[in-house]
């Protein structure tokens, strides 16, 4: 009965609990997002489409593959998964006892003057296992210390999960600029090729008295500026693939397919955001952050449990003899048991402070949660509002480049029959080619806004671990 008692004490004191418990800190962010910005296939609970399907150009799903092999980056967060999962199992041995064998030999010689029997020399031996300073986790200071690596490991694992949506992301945006870039350059192309020739006639009508050399300059002036832009362009698309082979990782030798133009680099499919509590599950920053808050709420209860006192206990078994062949049975068999308790009387306000440091940390935690769901909120709803509007920015732009179209042809037309001056052609061949130029850059846009929907809602990447 007084066994039961004791192991029934112990029990309950083992069970003690000094660390706060965990409770999600309420959303701070709208229930909903903006109603502005939603559309007839949001109210559908559509699944998120995984990233091979969203990306349909194949030539940048095959180069997202390659990186989320070869990135270095990504690697180092792979390799500080294993840090974290290693720290962990370390924490975690501590919560049991340290069992270690032992085994001496001695030979050593007395003098007649040191020993009260005869001198000689003399043999020992010893066989021991044993256990030193083993904590007795009464008041749970090692189990929050291993809690707190668990988090922090687990927190690892979804920051390295959060690295791979970034990744994807930041990938993906290089190819739309460098494809964005190839598109313009060919248009750009073809604009200097057009007023090259326009040029040439230009120069023979100025050789021939018809036109002055002001219509001649005005007219090289048109051609200089299509130059200089496709340079640029050219400048950019360069940029764009030295961008690509960093995220890539350095040289490939996969044969990459051929790619798709902008307009049909994602699928078309209209998927629903859900509600914005939706995102403390699918976001792994998230995640990472609430993993972050436990483990911060872990060490204020390991820094609790430093105020009560510190039991450890010290003990071996084992034999002991003078002679080989006798070491081990009874008359040899010796052990040892030493518990201690310790408890700081005055420490100069050491664990205070220590304890006001991780009461500090864990609000900070807090506070850096709450900030990760606000960013991730409004990302989301940027996404929404520009899948809205960048559409109707779109329609606007194709319907002026019809016009501005018509508008440079009847320009040229007037021209020729002399009715208007050749400035009238320079600013409608320029206005529609700065046009031509800004469609194709909001497309590119509006494709990059689609991704950052998509890895805004959380995506659907492999797991990092």
């Amino acid at each position: 009965m007084r066994k039961l008692v004791m192991l029934s004490v112990l029990g309950s004191l083992s069970a003690c609990q000094l660390a706060p418990e965990h409770v999600r800190p309420p959303i701070p962010a709208d229930p909903v997002y903006p109603v502005e910005y939603a559309e007839a296939g949001d109210a559908v609970p559509d699944a998120r489409p995984e990233w091979q399907a969203f990306f349909a150009d194949p030539q940048l799903a095959a180069l997202i593959d390659i990186a989320l092999t070869n990135n270095r980056d990504l690697e180092v967060a792979a390799l500080r998964i294993e840090e974290a999962r290693a720290t962990y199992g370390i924490q975690r041995a501590d919560r049991l006892p340290t069992i270690t064998a032992t085994a001496d030999a001695t030979r050593y010689r007395t003098s007649l003057a040191a020993s009260a029997t005869a001198a000689g020399v003399y043999d020992s031996y010893s066989l021991d296992l044993g256990v030193s300073s083993f904590e007795l986790d009464f008041w749970g200071r090692v189990r929050n210390l291993s809690a707190a690596a668990r988090s922090n490991y687990l927190a690892t694992v979804e920051a390295a999960q959060a690295f791979q949506l970034s990744l994807t992301r930041e990938l993906a945006l290089a190819y739309l600029s460098k494809q964005e870039a190839a598109e313009r350059i060919d248009l750009a192309v073809r604009t200097v090729s057009a007023r090259r020739d326009q040029l040439r006639i230009a120069e023979r009508r100025l050789d021939a008295g018809v036109t002055s050399e002001l219509e001649f300059r005005q007219a090289e002036t048109l051609l200089t500026q299509a130059e200089a832009e496709l340079a640029g362009l050219r400048l950019n698309f360069a940029q764009s693939n030295n961008l690509l082979a960093v995220l890539l990782g350095g040289p490939h030798d996969k044969e990459l397919p051929a790619s798709l133009p902008l307009g049909q680099q994602v699928l078309a499919a209209r998927f629903s955001p859900g509600l914005p509590s939706d995102l403390l599950e699918s976001r792994p920053d998230i995640r990472a952050a609430e993993q972050q808050l436990i483990a911060a709420r872990a060490n204020v209860g390991a820094a609790r449990a430093a105020f009560f006192p510190a039991i450890k206990l010290t003990g071996s078994f084992g034999y002991s003899s003078t002679e080989l062949d006798t070491l081990v049975g009874e008359d040899g068999r010796a052990w040892s048991f030493m518990p201690s308790i310790s408890l700081p009387i005055f420490d100069t306000g050491r664990r205070r402070a220590a304890l006001d440091v991780a009461q500090a940390r864990e609000n900070i935690a807090v506070a850096g949660y709450e900030r990760v769901i606000q960013t991730a909120f409004r990302e989301v709803a940027d996404a929404l509002a520009g899948r809205r509007y960048l559409a109707e920015q779109i329609a606007a732009q194709e319907r002026g480049i019809v016009a501005q179209r018509r508008l440079a042809e009847l320009a040229r037309q007037r021209y020729n029959e002399g009715v208007v001056r050749y400035l009238e052609v320079l600013d409608a061949e320029r206005n529609l080619f700065a046009a031509e130029q800004a469609l194709l850059q909001v497309r590119r846009i509006d494709v990059a806004n689609n991704i950052a929907l998509f890895i805004a809602l959380g995506g659907n990447v492999p797991d990092a671990s």
